[in-house]
């Protein structure tokens, strides 16, 4: 730190002397050179003073072209085309006996420009020249120009066409230069004052505060950002959509287990055992514990049933299914998982007391094997919304769906039909995402079918209405998010965090 204080007085002094018996400084970095300074001290030492009225100051750029390496070596050596032409004989050459002469790398550009040059004939047995003589090296010439002029660009006077030549085979290279002109400021002095930060005790006994100068404050100066912890778009996201539910009547439902069986993420959905879905192209399954020993026998018997012969007036699947497909684990690929387990616990509910409706929600993180782009990941998190009661209708699916996502801020939504194995009819929910351009899909949707319900003991007349989505993208969307990439990850920039807004209620659609 002292010696950087030194450097910076020594500099400012050097300034202020030259310009008590001069003028002008027309140059500082010419100025450094002549009073043996860093022009980076110079420099600083010129923005200080201006800063407290010492000197004004001005800004010049300066243009200059320089010879790269390769450019030096040719300004010497001469072009390589020329010492090509040079060393073809007047009865010609063969090949490898002019190759012998060159490297490989400089060969190649000989030749090149050689036979641009229209100068040489490549022919099958011999080299020849095809002009007698070349009276001027014109690349050297151009070179020896700029490394003795030292010009400035402006004053250069060497055409463009030449100068997108040498630049294009990267002999030549433009350096910027800043530097300032310096002349006397409002409160020049020969000398720095020292200017005193605080007023202290000893100022006021010995009376030094008289004669001292005191640096000003300044009052609009902006003070030091403020450490604080800072919430990710996610989870700001993920409360505003909780809270959402919890306005809408809905209860949360428990998603602690990341590891779940196949018999509660697929079986009990009535997904096939043969569906693509529950292949490990798709689907991580646990090696340790690879299956599970816990499910509810007369319950798993039903789904066996429903799957192999159907019932309640569905066909089924018609296939031998296997109950140790059912006991694998993996990892949850949809918190579905989740809401089976809950209907389940419903039914049971209801073998003891009368049905009542209810409204369950949850969100949490899934896992599938999917290729990462722009808009997939391995690993994300999954809202899942469901409605159980007597005499709901598609309708009714669609109605509480805009009355979610609008509550978002997301009001321009697009249904397409879809399939899923456990639920019909089925919808796609479509959102505009301004990013994009374009609707993306941000949930699927529909009314779980009767071969999921039934066995689980649900009373006939019960439907259940339910929609899933991923929490990443109605985030991307409210937050112009539009790489995954860039929201959740490893590669997730941390001032992501810090830019934007602390939450973000009171959403508006356009």
């Amino acid at each position: 730190m002292a010696d950087s204080d030194h450097k910076r007085a020594t500099a400012e002094d050097a300034v202020l002397r030259y310009l008590e018996n001069h003028h002008e400084i027309t140059d500082s970095l010419l100025f450094a050179a002549e009073v043996k300074l860093n022009p980076d001290d110079i420099a600083n030492a010129i923005k200080s003073l201006h800063g407290h009225g010492y000197v004004d100051k001005q800004e010049i750029t300066k243009e200059t072209w320089f010879l790269t390496e390769e450019g030096k070596t040719y300004a010497v050596r001469g072009s390589p085309e020329m010492r090509l032409f040079l060393s073809i004989p007047p009865e010609g050459i063969t090949i490898d006996e002019l190759q012998k002469k060159f490297n490989e790398s400089s060969f190649k550009i000989a030749r090149a420009q050689a036979a641009k040059n229209k100068w040489v004939d490549f022919g099958k047995q011999l080299v020849t020249r095809k002009i007698q003589h070349v009276d001027n090296d014109k690349v050297q010439t151009l070179l020896l120009r700029i490394q003795d002029g030292k010009e400035n660009v402006s004053t250069l006077d060497i055409s463009q066409e030449d100068i997108k030549s040498l630049t294009k085979r990267k002999l030549i290279s433009l350096q910027v230069k800043k530097l300032f002109s310096v002349r006397r400021g409002p409160n020049y002095a020969p000398q720095r004052k020292k200017v005193a930060t605080d007023l202290t005790r000893d100022m006021l006994q010995s009376g030094d505060w008289k004669n001292m100068e005191f640096k000003e404050f300044n009052l609009n100066a902006k003070g030091a950002p403020t450490e604080h912890g800072c919430l990710h778009p996610l989870l700001k996201v993920r409360k505003q959509l909780k809270d959402i539910f919890l306005q809408m009547g809905f209860a949360e439902m428990p998603t602690n287990n990341y590891v779940e069986s196949s018999f509660w993420n697929f079986d009990a959905l009535f997904q096939p055992q043969q569906h693509p879905a529950r292949d490990s192209h798709d689907t991580f399954f646990l090696k340790v514990p690879s299956t599970t020993k816990e499910l509810p026998e007369d319950y798993v018997e039903r789904v066996k049933r429903i799957h192999e012969s159907g019932g309640h007036q569905s066909r089924g699947y018609g296939y031998d299914w296997k109950r140790e497909e059912a006991d694998k684990n993996l990892l949850r690929t949809h918190t579905t998982a989740v809401s089976s387990r809950m209907l389940y616990s419903l039914a049971q509910d209801c073998a003891q007391k009368p049905f009542a409706p209810k409204k369950y929600f949850s969100i949490d993180r899934v896992f599938r094997n999917e290729a990462v782009d722009r808009t997939h990941l391995a690993e994300f998190h999954q809202i899942e919304g469901l409605i159980c009661d007597r005499g709901l209708t598609l309708g009714d699916l669609i109605g509480v769906l805009k009355d979610f996502f609008s509550r978002l801020g997301m009001s321009d939504l697009k249904f397409k039909p879809a399939y899923n194995p456990y639920t019909e009819p089925s919808m796609e929910i479509f959102g505009y995402h301004k990013g994009f351009g374009k609707y993306v899909e941000i949930g699927n949707s529909g009314m779980f079918r009767p071969e999921m319900l039934l066995p689980m003991g649900l009373p006939e007349d019960v439907s259940v209405i339910a929609w899933g989505l991923s929490l990443e993208r109605p985030t991307m969307i409210l937050y112009g998010i539009d790489n995954i990439r860039d929201l959740f990850g490893h590669k997730v920039d941390l001032g992501l965090m810090k830019k934007n807004p602390i939450c973000r209620i009171g959403l508006e659609s356009d």
